[in-house]
């Protein structure tokens, strides 16, 4: 059967003031992508109603947007679903909100939702407001240790990749307390696996740590379940390239989100990323105790500094 070629692909790219969202979307138009920034949310769909692009469409999108609000936002990515045939990924760029600031700062720049306050006002009231969308994205980059260079290297790995293989693989974790991770193609259940939570050494570490993943393996049942779950998906990979799928995200979900479902991920896309698939991770319930650090005090006793 001869490889059918995917369609253009269509990029939806979001995220908070700051975060590099203007960078990603000049780095995606230098890869081939149509490019079209801060179009009214009411016109989104009516890209799609036409003849089909004959390159990738990159489509910005942020609170600027004259008709902007989550749910808006979030029925327009529904309803652009229902309408095209391409393979839609939402990109959000997120960043940490004491680089914002110090980013706000130095750029001395009004924050549009704060433009006669403080930007970090603005900052915790876009943070607040881009929380459901940051939870639909289907690649989410996170540029507080990015320079402009590494972020378009970062997109170019993800949207332009060189490997042997075109089908683009975002594995991640999640806590079945929280809820299904919306979008995803396949979920694996890992709350049968031995739980490292019950031993007090492992309990505060996760599933990146190799003594978390030493403790998993000594279940008996952790090898012949991995063997079979590679097993799956070595087959399926490359039957939903063949049929022109650009994307396939793969969730493993635990108790807690911290330790099995963690472990389980990292091992999976360290071996597709080893064939040669391009692999996306992200580890939910990581990232959202990352976000409620509290900022360190040194920061926090700052001056706050108005945008000019």
């Amino acid at each position: 059967m001869s490889h059918t070629p995917h369609p253009p692909n269509l990029v939806l790219v979001t995220g908070p003031s700051g975060a590099g969202r203007t960078t990603a979307i000049h780095a995606l138009e230098d890869m081939g992508y149509e490019a079209i920034d801060n179009l009214p949310l009411s016109l989104l769909p009516r890209l799609l109603t036409g003849p089909a692009p004959d390159r990738p469409l990159a489509l910005g999108v942020d609170v600027r947007n004259r008709d902007f609000s989550t749910n808006t936002l979030i029925a327009t990515i529904d309803q652009m679903a229902d309408l095209s045939d391409l393979p839609m990924q939402v990109l959000f760029l997120d960043c940490r909100e004491d680089v914002l600031f110090r980013r706000f700062s130095e750029t001395r720049r009004r924050h549009p939702l704060a433009p006669d306050e403080s930007p970090r006002v603005g900052i915790v009231r876009e943070k607040d407001l881009l929380g459901p969308i940051r939870a639909r994205a289907d690649v989410l980059v996170c540029t507080s240790e990015l320079s402009p260079h590494e972020l378009k290297a970062d997109l170019e790995r993800w949207f332009a990749p060189k490997s042997k293989h075109g089908l683009a693989v975002s594995v991640q974790s999640f806590s079945y307390k929280r809820g299904l991770p919306r979008g995803v193609d396949m979920v694996i259940d890992c709350r049968f696996l031995r739980n490292p939570h019950w031993e007090a050494t492992l309990r505060k570490l996760d599933g990146r740590d190799p003594r978390v993943l030493e403790h998993i393996q000594q279940d008996l049942r952790f090898a012949p379940f991995l063997e079979q779950l590679q097993s799956m998906v070595e087959l399926l990979l490359p039957a939903y390239e063949e049929e022109g799928k650009a994307y396939l995200s793969i969730a493993f979900g635990c108790t807690g989100g911290q330790h099995r479902s963690v472990a389980m991920a990292e091992t999976l896309a360290s071996g597709l990323a080893d064939d040669g698939w391009q692999v996306s991770i992200r580890h939910r319930e990581l990232e959202r105790r990352q976000e409620s650090r509290p900022m360190p005090q040194a920061e926090q006793s700052k001056p706050q500094v108005e945008g000019t």
